[in-house]
């Protein structure tokens, strides 16, 4: 037996070799800026001399060590202990999909009218995470706009943590609010780092700058045993070369000035590497996804792969003005590519309007389109059981299948990669049905599947607990 599956590359094996060895020429001979004095002491450490401007220049010899000294694939697993999925390597099976990102609004399902976000909507989003079945993870969902205190980023992880059994990718800004959010998660659950279901997630400053809060959270993950994925974000034409070249150069010269940081703080720290490439679009002066941003993100998870370490890149999302024909394309773009290329993790879906606003229904919409580009990538079958020929033969000119062996043996495995969200109407059936909109079925089944959210068990004993936690703080 034999499956045949899609497969997208972008990068020949003497292009990655030249991407490689272009940045460790930005890496040795424009260096990197080091804001925090704490990590260019271990750079200085690290390469035997003084620096000078904050500026550090990293040596090929020193990559290539972190190289060797990262591990090659990560698990992560549920709040309950159970294994969620594991990343890089053989021991992954496809692109791991989340869903989240911090947004300022929340799009109501009903109208795509914008709120700003509120706990509740944290709450409701990370329920939805744990509801659909084709998301691994919720990454932090929105920054709580309601809330002037010191804590808001502190009860946003709460709700996630309250609200899903699922793994948490967490994104806060503030290096005194992620200590604080590590010691509730800490109090609440006890110790993190053995099964870890706990991904911080930090940015460096594009281009070509290891900011001080950035390696400071780096600092406090490594400390508490986490992975954690350090992702670079540059908009070409901006705060990147405009070329797709030039793009994934310098964000992956950032990606490994990140990795020898992590090893040289602890070898063997698990990391995660990626990119989140856009391109700035000057005639609107926004960030845009493009099939420029797309290939960009495919060659940056053939670059980690070469290197056999662990990739996050980009759900293409944050397009749309809604749950509309804008959002729709671009998912299943990226989506698709995902899925048939060698990206690991793609965390953050259901943004629109430059991932501003969270939108349950685009990302029910994506996971039905997580259904399908899954299927799609899974492939098919060769010399299968029972012989199609016999099948054929069976049939004969003329013939039927209806009722052959193999049909009602494999009828429901085929019927299952039907839309759940839309019926297959004929014209006939569809003029019956008062012609009904794509869009109004799937607002209803957005709402149904809203209305009908489960808890956790443990749900109202980690939310008293936390709300403790957190007004001590």
């Amino acid at each position: 037996m034999h499956r045949i599956q899609p497969k997208l590359s972008v990068l020949s094996e003497e292009q990655i070799l030249k991407v490689h060895q272009d940045s460790l020429k930005v890496l040795s001979h424009t260096g990197i800026r080091v804001d925090s004095e704490r990590a260019r002491v271990m750079f200085s450490g690290a390469i035997g001399g003084t620096i000078h401007d904050n500026l550090v220049r990293i040596p090929a010899e020193l990559v290539q060590q972190s190289l060797q000294s990262a591990p090659s694939n990560i698990h992560m697993y549920n709040r309950d202990g159970s294994l969620a999925f594991s990343l890089g390597g053989h021991q992954q099976s496809g692109t791991i999909y989340g869903i989240g990102v911090t947004n300022s609004w929340y799009q109501n399902p009903e109208n795509d009218s914008l709120t700003p976000i509120t706990r509740k909507h944290i709450e409701i989003a990370s329920s939805l995470g744990n509801t659909l079945s084709r998301f691994d993870l919720v990454s932090t969902p929105g920054v709580i706009q309601n809330d002037s205190s010191k804590v808001g980023e502190v009860l946003a992880t709460l709700e996630m943590m309250a609200n899903t059994t699922k793994p948490l990718c967490i994104l806060i800004s503030e290096p005194i609010q992620f200590d604080r959010t590590l010691d509730m998660l800490e109090h609440l659950h006890g110790n993190i780092s053995q099964k870890p279901f706990i991904l911080p997630y930090f940015n460096p400053v594009t281009p070509l700058v290891l900011n001080e809060d950035t390696t400071d959270k780096m600092f406090s993950t490594i400390d508490r045993g986490l992975p954690f994925i350090f992702s670079s974000y540059g908009m070409s034409g901006a705060t990147a070369p405009i070329s797709a070249e030039g793009t994934l150069i310098m964000l992956n010269a950032e990606l490994l000035a990140g990795l020898v940081l992590s090893q040289l703080i602890k070898p063997g720290t698990p990391i995660i590497l990626g990119s989140l490439p856009s391109v700035f679009d000057m005639q609107n002066m926004i960030s845009a996804y493009t099939s420029q941003t797309m290939l960009v993100n495919l060659a940056c998870a053939e670059m980690m792969d070469h290197y056999h370490i662990p990739h996050a890149g980009t759900s293409g999302s944050g397009t749309g003005w809604g749950p509309d024909l804008l959002a729709s394309g671009t998912l299943w773009m990226n989506h698709l590519t995902n899925s048939m290329g060698k990206v690991g993790l793609a965390p953050f879906v259901g943004g629109n309007f430059d991932s501003q606003a969270f939108s349950p229904t685009t990302v029910v919409y994506a996971d039905e389109i997580i259904r399908q580009v899954r299927q799609f990538a899974a492939g098919f079958v060769m010399d299968d059981h029972p012989d199609p020929l016999h099948d054929i033969e069976s049939a004969g000119p003329g013939g039927s299948f209806l009722m052959s062996e193999a049909t009602l043996a494999q009828y429901r495995e085929v019927h299952e990669q039907h839309s759940q969200i839309w019926p297959g109407y004929a014209l006939e059936k569809w003029l019956d049905e008062e012609e009904p909109k794509a869009s109004e079925k799937l607002r209803k089944h957005t709402l149904d599947i809203l209305e009908n959210l489960s808890l956790p068990e443990d749900h109202d004993e980690l939310i008293e607990n936390g709300e403790r936690i957190i007004s001590r703080i």
